[in-house]
């Protein structure tokens, strides 16, 4: 199971996955929007997309969880 996590203060821009897809490593999970940078968040294990936990539009803080894959 690998958490991936916020690396910055960011919006949420994309939601890119939804839970229960198979992504592969390197596959965007998430967009992220700072200082008007897009930053895509990466899988960095192929699994499965356990849980999703923001939504478009949600302000994250640098460490808060963004998803699991298993």
């Amino acid at each position: 199971m690998a958490e991936v996590r916020a690396e910055m203060v960011a919006n949420v821009w994309q939601v890119v996955a939804t839970e229960g897809q198979r992504v592969e490593e390197g596959d965007t999970l998430v967009i992220l929007e700072s200082m008007k940078m897009e930053i895509p968040v990466l899988a960095e294990d192929a699994g499965t997309v356990a849980k999703l936990a923001v939504a478009e539009g949600a302000v994250v803080q640098a460490g808060d969880l963004l998803a699991v894959v298993e």
